[in-house]
């Protein structure tokens, strides 16, 4: 079955913020562009930059549930960040390499955990701090999210997700089948390597930070706690909103 891009994401700091795209040119063995650039490393933390090292390294959502409501933006140009929260009067913009100080004052007392307090700001030198082991770029269906929501009974934000590709016009669960497969999305190849296996971020509202839905129960019941697959670039090329979404 053929799809078509609905929405393209990145998140340039990992577990704070998210933007969308209209388009973007994708590198084969890379991530989406500034996707999980940086990250947040905490006092038990011995990241450094110099490789890819698992998410148990940096502040996240999972363990830290109000930074799901942070939005961002970010000027490649300027190489400058805006956040935002519902739970801050003001957004606050910096450059991450240059105003790590900004950034502390700003998300001080989201996490009440001593131990999972942010230290510093980790820039990822070689490949993005993705959640696997190697650069990649999340595609998402959006039949897949319906089916979710039906389940927990409730809407559910897609941002809960944290991905980069959704893609419409699939049938339920059918990114599973694709294992392995060649898929062209607009100019670029890519290869799905993986399932992404989910965690205690998704309970959370990407709109007020609290937890408020059983998500991980409703995967359940499919016998998995998957959701989307994880692609690694092959061929490069553009993508854009609209774009045909074919297996090869």
């Amino acid at each position: 079955m053929t799809g078509r891009i609905a929405e393209i994401w990145r998140h340039p700091i990992k577990s704070h913020g998210r933007e969308p795209l209209d388009a973007v040119s994708l590198t084969p063995g890379k991530a989406l562009p500034f996707d999980r650039h940086w990250a947040i490393a905490h006092e038990r933390s011995d990241a450094d930059g110099s490789k890819w090292v698992s998410c148990g390294h940096f502040c996240r959502v999972a363990k830290i549930p109000a930074l799901m409501a942070i939005s961002s933006s970010f000027d490649e140009a300027t190489g400058q960040i805006t956040l935002r929260h519902p739970d801050r009067a003001q957004d606050v913009c910096f450059n991450p390499d240059t105003e790590a100080d900004t950034f502390f004052a700003w998300v001080h007392g989201f996490s009440d955990d001593a131990a999972l307090q942010p230290t510093r700001i980790v820039k990822a030198a070689t490949d993005a701090f993705t959640d696997s082991d190697f650069p990649s770029i999340t595609l998402c269906n959006l039949s897949s999210h319906r089916a979710v929501e039906q389940r927990v009974g409730q809407p559910l934000s897609r941002q809960r997700w944290r991905g980069n590709i959704w893609i419409d016009g699939l049938a339920p669960w059918e990114e599973f089948d694709w294992d392995g497969r060649d898929i062209r999305i607009g100019d670029a190849l890519l290869r799905v390597k993986e399932r992404t296996d989910r965690c205690m971020s998704t309970h959370t509202n990407p709109d007020t930070g609290r937890r408020d839905a059983e998500v991980l129960p409703a995967l359940d019941t499919w016998g998995h706690r998957d959701f989307s697959v994880r692609a690694e670039v092959i061929e490069g090329g553009s993508i854009a909103i609209g774009d045909e979404v074919a297996r090869v």
